[in-house]
């Protein structure tokens, strides 16, 4: 059978520069004891006063820009940088395993928690940095990811963006079944075991890219957390921003990370996509700007997210 490219939501597993006159962007690393986290931080002026994001990648081989091997929509990179224009800092990061942030864990250790020890670890570091507004933003999968993260340490705000509400075994369903049902049902009882704990060892080759044997500890990890319960847990000003014509996480899911979290404001921007870009219904449109990185993010993005920091 043709080789199937799925869109879904699962891993596959000093030098300063001056940007303007205002702000700085550096290279910086963490240590722990299962490797090296490389990420790059924009210091804006006064910047232990001003507020500071943390953006937490999505899903896949996803870089501190926004990119992969699979698309190049550089979009975290535009975000800091629209972010640093309008006084705010921002630290972006590859994620363990992925670009240069390499490490001693291999595919079949990685855990669904330890993305969020990752951002624990950042906290940590822009505290000691002296900064005292810590925000963070985390995009598609990185959004449950930053939930876990604010339960975990102190935070001023948190913003969902493009993130589930659901768990992530009805989300694959949905997905793959969008684009090639022959293999709901199975993926359905695949994911059944799997939330049971038990690993699998048979199903179809056209899902191995999902289902492989090293990735399904991560996938179990990851089966344990609902989004709409882990969003009521927080109790900082949170916002979720979803995009219209995002064609991988629907506007329902929006609805439910807000049903589950009252106090929180929803934000839906009319015409953005899953890369934070404006895009039609269309999927083959749409996904074009996954491939262009000189296209600037949705115009309302910014105001959205600067009113809310600020």
């Amino acid at each position: 059978m043709k080789h199937l490219n799925w869109i879904v939501l699962v891993v596959l597993f000093f030098a300063t520069s001056f940007v303007t006159f205002s702000q700085k962007e550096s290279e910086v690393k963490i240590k722990s004891d299962k490797g090296t986290i490389y990420g790059n931080l924009i210091q804006v002026k006064k910047y232990k006063e001003a507020p500071v994001v943390i953006i937490i990648p999505g899903s896949g081989p996803t870089d501190r820009n926004g990119n992969s091997t699979f698309i190049q929509p550089n979009s975290y990179k535009l975000l800091a940088q629209e972010l640093s224009e309008n006084g705010i800092s921002s630290l972006r990061y590859d994620k363990l395993m992925i670009g240069e942030s390499q490490g001693e864990l291999t595919e079949k250790d990685y855990r669904f928690e330890d993305n969020s020890d990752q951002v624990t670890a950042w906290i940590d570091y822009l505290e000691k940095k002296k900064f005292t507004n810590i925000i963070l933003i985390g995009h598609s999968e990185g959004s449950l990811i930053g939930m876990l993260a604010a339960q975990q340490r102190k935070v001023s705000k948190f913003i969902s963006l493009a993130g589930t509400g659901r768990e992530i075994d009805v989300v694959l369903s949905e997905q793959i079944g969008n684009q090639s049902p022959i293999f709901l049902e199975e993926t359905k009882t695949l994911l059944t075991k799997m939330k049971n704990g038990e690993t699998v060892s048979e199903f179809s080759p056209e899902l191995a890219g999902l289902f492989r044997e090293d990735i399904q500890p991560y996938i179990i990890s990851w089966l344990i957390y609902d989004p709409k319960i882990e969003i009521g847990k927080l109790d900082i000003p949170v916002l979720i921003i979803h995009g219209s014509t995002d064609i991988q996480v629907v506007k329902e899911d929006a609805k439910l990370q807000k049903e589950g979290n009252a106090e929180a404001e929803l934000k839906i921007i009319d015409g953005m996509n899953h890369v934070l870009k404006t895009a039609p219904e269309n999927k083959e449109e749409n996904m074009k700007t996954y491939y262009d990185p000189k296209l600037p993010l949705h115009k309302e993005l910014i105001p959205v997210i600067v009113g809310f920091v600020k």
